[in-house]
């Protein structure tokens, strides 16, 4: 049996910067990716959304990120990536789609199935794609038309003609809502009025991060950073705001029907869609055998440093590092944290194996001291 140093579950963007720093540092580790090519969440994004349109990707170590070009990012970031493992020899092995994670003693085994590796410590960069949230409403299980997430986006033309309740305010929403109003009409509902901020600086995305990481301080689940950021408007949507396309219902509806959504003061809106915009929940199903959530439902890590995008460490079990979580659920806080991931797990190897030394040589270090 193999013993690694680190397992790393996920080669996202802070996969793959996690596997970069370990191997710098020299620590034996293997990467489980569950998908079956390199592109982490990027190659199920939907085919119309481009370069030009997301909210910027970060570099990864050693590795400029692709300009805001015209192409389609669910194609530019996967070729990057695997540029990138290829370049670096990360040791990524695909696909396996990790079930649990389970304590043995001193050693955490992984358990993809009938396969299982045993590590000494764990990054787990498994994000949020694989786990879209759609709140429940009464009668959703009615509704005869289709009901859509963000995971499952098609593509603006799927819904021509089609009259479509976008739910949800948050950037993928906003994309959405520019993407259908010149080719259906669509209504937009989301739970709060949307924040919109033209003066999005280093200074307001801090703040946010800081509040997030408030939340996973406290053990609470972790919120999105759009949430406490607002939205940034860049030129396109103040196009789209113009032309009148973000004018929204200030109430949520009450329930779902057959063939629409109806509000609680008895308005009515035909629809042929629900398109549900709200958000994903962290992927970290797999860690419950570990008890790392706190009674506030969420799993508190811990920060060590001033930068709040490097806490990874878990207050429950320092052998897991979680990248990719809560403040650093970003292109760039994911960059941060693989590099504080690989540092954390070195120093817990450094320190486990001086604790072992000393137990096994009581005398000397009886006399070192």
């Amino acid at each position: 049996m193999h013993v690694y140093d680190a397992v790393v579950i996920g080669a996202g963007q802070a996969g793959l910067s996690a596997s970069f720093h370990l191997t710098r540092l020299g620590i034996d580790h293997v990467v489980l990716d569950g998908n079956d090519r390199p592109g982490g969440a990027w190659q199920h994004r939907w085919d119309s959304l481009s370069m030009h349109d997301v909210h910027g990707v970060a570099d990864l170590p050693d590795a400029p990120a692709p300009g805001g070009s015209r192409e389609r990012a669910n194609t530019v970031v996967p070729a990057w990536f695997g540029r990138y493992e290829d370049e670096h020899r990360l040791p990524v092995v695909r696909p396996v789609r990790v079930d649990r994670v389970s304590d043995d003693g001193d050693l955490l085994v992984v358990h993809a199935g009938e396969r299982t590796w045993t590590t000494r410590t764990l990054v787990n960069a498994t994000g949020t794609w694989t786990q879209p949230f759609v709140p429940y409403y009464p009668g959703a299980e009615t509704f005869l038309g289709e009901q859509l997430h963000t995971a499952d986006y098609p593509g603006p033309e799927h819904f021509r003609g089609k009259r479509v309740v976008v739910v949800g305010g948050g950037a993928s929403a906003v994309q959405f809502l520019g993407e259908l109003a010149p080719r259906t009409d669509v209504v937009w509902v989301t739970r709060r009025p949307p924040v919109w901020r033209d003066d999005f600086d280093e200074n307001v995305g801090r703040h946010a991060i800081g509040l997030v990481q408030e939340r996973v301080r406290e053990g609470l689940p972790p919120a999105s950073v759009v949430s406490v950021t607002g939205l940034a408007r860049r030129p396109q949507e103040q196009e789209a705001a113009r032309l009148g396309v973000y004018e929204r219902r200030r109430d949520m509806f009450a329930r779902i029907e057959p063939d629409g959504v109806r509000w609680a003061d008895g308005s009515f809106e035909r629809a042929d869609v629900i398109l549900w915009a709200t958000g994903f929940r962290p992927a970290v199903g797999h860690l419950a055998p570990l008890h790392l959530r706190s009674e506030r439902g969420g799993i508190a890590l811990l920060q060590s440093g001033a930068d709040v995008q490097t806490a990874t460490t878990a207050v429950r079990d320092p052998r897991v590092q979680l990248v990719g979580y809560g403040p650093s659920a970003s292109t760039i806080g994911g960059n941060r944290a693989g590099r504080a991931a690989a540092l954390a797990v070195r120093r817990f190897l450094s320190s486990h194996d001086a604790a072992n030394v000393t137990a096994d040589n009581p005398r000397e270090s009886a006399a070192a001291g």
